[in-house]
């Protein structure tokens, strides 16, 4: 085996090693947000009224019957 060979070998190596750590770093750099998002989520169906943005809470719901006359 000559130099050149075990010096590409050593030098893909680490590139394939940095590749991999930026790649771990990216996706545990999202987990924070997914799971706020996902608290969110979590609250907003506790609560009741599904499908409702938080800019349709200003407005008050009608009630069921007065929609049905419409």
């Amino acid at each position: 085996m000559s130099w050149d060979r075990v010096s590409l070998i050593v030098l893909a190596s680490f590139g394939c090693a940095t590749l991999l750590l930026t790649q771990i770093n990216e996706v545990l750099s999202k987990v924070p947000p997914i799971i706020r998002a996902w608290r969110r989520v979590q609250n907003e169906l506790r609560r009741g009224r599904p499908g409702r943005s938080t800019a349709d809470r200003s407005e008050p719901e009608e009630p069921v019957e007065a929609r049905d006359e419409h």
